[in-house]
């Protein structure tokens, strides 16, 4: 891990995460497609998503969110460890942005009842929702927005202050800037953002999007204990070969699964102990359990991130 790091204070605890959504934007299936995967999700051939978005706990009580995707309500209905309490009394702590993507932010939106969290992005994210009034329905003075910085760890904390018994790291990854800021902002090192989480002496980190794993990063994963990684597409040109979309996996900062540059490729043999992809495109072959595609990800370790699944890293 880069970066100096705090003593932590929950040796003691384990790791939970729960995938409240894998699939990139759109969902799946897509609204408006009616592609092959779509098709298979629609008939229970392959198992529908909402869009990418994780929970984190160190306790089982109090939980961070990775994202807050358009499926927010959805997603918190569906896991009955995120419901309320008691009156107001929601167990979510804490909001981290991995990016301004509108499947990682238009979430937010739903969560403006007047419960009190933190919203940790960087300071570019955190621009781009002061910037836009529709945010302003998260008061300053219920959900406290804070700037994480590259490699600087932090501890989200309860209202109350108790920490939560997670440290995050995050850092910046090669990446895009949000498409709806393509035409106003150049990239910025806040837009593409990697998380690494410690809690009882595990490690996982979280990758929604990354257009390449350059040698560093590989060094940084060696022997993780859990890796979510972007997923998006199986080859670059998938989305135009299928007519979808003129639009490269490349072009909109995501690496593909497949090739020797791939993602299969590029995190191999280095002693991780589970790796799941997330943030999975309709177009995505690897979505339909009876494809080739998803026969070779499975052959080569890697699990298909979906909905509903829990991980537990158990303390040392």
């Amino acid at each position: 891990m880069t970066g100096q790091r705090p003593a932590s204070g929950a040796e003691e605890a384990s790791l939970r995460v729960l995938i409240l959504g894998a699939a990139a934007g759109g969902g799946f299936p897509q609204w408006n497609c009616d592609c092959p995967g779509c098709r298979a999700a629609r008939s229970g051939e392959a198992l529908p998503s909402g869009q990418v978005s994780l929970a984190l706990s160190a306790n089982g009580e109090d939980w961070v969110i990775v994202n807050a995707s358009p499926d927010i309500l959805s997603q918190i209905r569906a896991t009955p460890d995120l419901h309320p309490r008691g009156l107001r009394q929601s167990p979510i702590r804490a909001v981290v942005l991995t990016n301004g993507e509108i499947d990682a932010v238009a979430g937010l939106l739903s969560l403006r009842e007047g419960t009190p969290f933190e919203l940790w992005a960087s300071a570019r994210v955190q621009q781009t929702l002061t910037e836009n009034s529709l945010f302003d329905v998260l008061k300053p003075g219920i959900v406290a927005r804070k700037a994480l910085r590259p490699e600087t760890p932090f501890r989200p904390a309860a209202p109350d202050g108790r920490d939560l018994g997670l440290e995050i790291l995050p850092f910046t990854v090669p990446g895009k800037p949000a498409w709806y800021l393509r035409d106003h902002a150049l990239p910025d090192e806040g837009d593409t953002v990697a998380l690494e989480i410690r809690a009882g002496g595990k490690t996982l980190f979280i990758f929604t999007a990354c257009a390449e794993v350059t040698d560093p990063l590989r060094e940084r994963l060696r022997g993780a204990d859990l890796v979510f990684f972007d997923g998006t597409l199986w080859r670059d040109d998938e989305m135009i070969r299928a007519g979808l979309a003129q639009k490269t996996g490349a072009s909109m900062g995501h690496l593909s699964i497949s090739g020797p540059e791939g993602a299969i490729a590029r995190l191999a043999d280095l002693g991780i102990a589970r790796k799941v992809f997330v943030h999975i495109n309709n177009s995505n072959p690897v979505l339909r359990p009876a494809s080739p595609e998803r026969a070779e990800t499975e052959a080569a370790g890697w699990e298909i991130g979906h909905e509903g699944a829990r991980y537990t890293l158990c303390s040392n």
